[in-house]
Formats: structure tokens, C-alpha cells, sequence
């Protein structure tokens, strides 16, 4: 028995995790998932941010239980294809699907023309399942409105959302160095353009680079105290940590807590003080919560 569940699953969120545990009810789990973003292709102005990459997606809808993946390239010519071709040759000759899940929402097919009861309509074999929006407080929980929750800085929300933490992964690349200087050496992480990056300011949580992971204070914004135009920037300093070399090195940057917001302050010595305060509340957080 060959059940399929459907959706992007960006964030791979408890509503995505309560679609798979329904398919799971009906046989061994393949996903089917698509990439990249549909929006790219018909609005790429419009393409939302990525919560995780590919690999992490694949990894995070496993732990969640599929026994197997399939990612499907989201093209003009995929998305050409009537419902009824999609069910013919994605879920019936391609994946042999026994029965469907999906989001209750969902629609496939030439200019989405196809829904839950054009599945259900279809004739074919298989069984079909929808699932209601899971809620949190209220309201329907979504990508996208995590993404708007991890921007906004509402990092605990979002993590309450996601069941995890969120994270960002990126190499250790070259910043300005100046971190070392002030007794803070910081590890500036390098993102993909698409990456979902938090509200400027300041966080508590995890540094992890190969098997090593630390609690760490993290920055994001333009270091307004000091002169000269920058972009923003991403970057950790691992509490307690001296002579570390990252650089090149995959780093993952987890987020439990926002702290507070980035400040201007007159001249070094202020902004040290505030630099050490943020530090021990990190140290505490991270260390009740490890």
C-alpha cells in the first residue's frame, strides 16, 4: 500500500505533520513535493523566502514519517498539465498511489483547476484524504504565516508553529573582523538569497558547526555604531568561546529567543556593556533550555 501525501511542506509545520499522520493511517508514506517554489515560475517577483532548503525539507519530512521523498521540478510544463494527466501519470503511473492526502486547500493542475473532490471524483483506484487547516490561537497555521512571524522577530511564535526551532544554515564566511578586537569573535554566517532571515536585532540561541554546538548570542542587522554602510548581517558569537577557526565551514544558527531590538549606541563602551548583558541572558536562557 502506497500512500501519497501532496504539498510543498516548506517548514515541514504541524499542519504539514498532521497531513502525514493521516496518510500514514493508510500504508507507508512517499511524499510528493515540488521544487522549486510554484511562484517562481508564474510570479517570481512574488516568491516567498524558503523556512528550509531542499535537503532540510527531505530530512524534516522523514523525521516527520514518509518512508520516502520524491521532489518533483515545478516547470511551465509540469504545471501544463490538465488534473486528469496529473493523476494519470504523477499518481497512477509514476507513484502507484493506493490513497491521496492532502490539505483541504489543495489545487493541482493547468491553472489550478484541480481540487479535493476532483481526486475524489476521479474514478481512479486510489483513496482520497483532506485535512482541515490545523489552527494555533485562532488562526490557521501556514508557511506563510510563519514567515511573516520570523520577519516580524516573533521567533517563539514561529518555533511553536514549526514544533522546532527555526534555523538557518550558511558557511562561515570573511566579515570585518572586528568582533575579535572587542573580545565578541563572531562567526558571520553566509545565506542564500531566498533564506527567511529574522527581524534585525538581537537573539539567544545555538551555534553548530560539524559535531560541535554551543549556546550562542546572535546578531542581525547593519552594526549601526559603527561607521560605514553595510549590509545586513548574520552572525554568532558561541558564549564562552575563544580561538575558534570556522570559516568556510557549514554553520547552523538556531533561534529559541529574540532579546531585543538593534540600538545605536554612543561609542564602544555602552554598546560593550549592553554586548555582556545580552550575553548572560543568553548564557541563562540556553542553558535552562539546552
Amino acid at each position: 500500500m502506497r500512500s501519497v501525501a501532496i504539498g510543498i511542506f516548506d517548514g515541514v509545520h504541524a499542519g504539514h505533520q498532521e497531513i502525514i499522520a493521516e496518510a500514514a493511517k493508510h500504508g507507508d508514506v512517499t511524499v510528493l513535493t515540488f521544487d522549486p517554489h510554484p511562484t517562481s515560475i508564474f510570479a517570481p517577483e512574488r516568491t516567498p523566502p524558503m523556512l528550509v532548503p531542499l535537503a532540510d525539507r527531505i530530512a524534516l519530512l522523514k523525521q516527520a514519517g514518509a518512508v520516502d521523498v520524491v521532489v518533483l521540478a515545478f516547470t511551465k510544463e509540469f504545471a501544463s498539465l490538465t488534473p486528469a494527466e496529473f493523476i494519470d501519470e504523477i499518481l497512477i503511473d509514476q507513484l502507484h498511489a493506493s490513497h491521496v492526502t492532502v490539505g483541504e486547500n489543495f489545487t493541482f493542475g493547468h491553472k489550478a483547476a484541480g481540487n479535493v473532490e476532483t481526486l475524489k471524483n476521479s474514478g481512479k483506484s486510489f483513496g482520497v484524504s483532506s485535512v482541515a487547516l490545523a489552527e494555533n490561537r485562532g488562526s490557521a497555521i501556514s508557511s506563510s504565516r510563519i514567515r511573516t512571524l520570523i520577519i516580524d522577530g516573533d521567533i517563539e511564535r514561529a518555533n511553536e508553529l514549526l514544533t522546532r526551532r527555526f534555523y538557518l544554515r550558511g558557511p562561515v564566511v570573511h566579515g570585518e573582523k572586528r568582533g575579535r578586537t572587542i573580545g565578541y569573535p563572531t562567526a558571520n554566517i553566509g545565506l542564500k538569497e531566498n533564506a527567511t532571515i529574522p527581524a534585525d536585532g538581537v537573539y539567544a540561541g545555538w551555534l553548530e558547526v560539524g559535531a560541535n554546538r554551543w549556546p550562542a548570542a546572535i546578531s542581525i542587522g547593519t552594526n549601526p555604531t559603527f561607521p560605514g554602510v553595510r549590509g545586513r548581517q548574520v552572525e554568532a558569537y558561541a558564549l564562552d568561546q575563544t580561538g575558534l577557526d570556522l570559516y568556510d565551514q557549514e554553520a547552523k544558527l538556531e533561534f529559541g529567543w529574540r532579546l531585543r531590538d538593534t540600538l545605536k549606541f554612543d561609542g564602544l563602551d555602552p554598546l560593550l556593556v549592553q554586548m555582556k548583558k545580552d550575553c548572560d541572558q543568553a548564557r541563562l536562557l540556553t542553558k535552562e533550555n539546552s
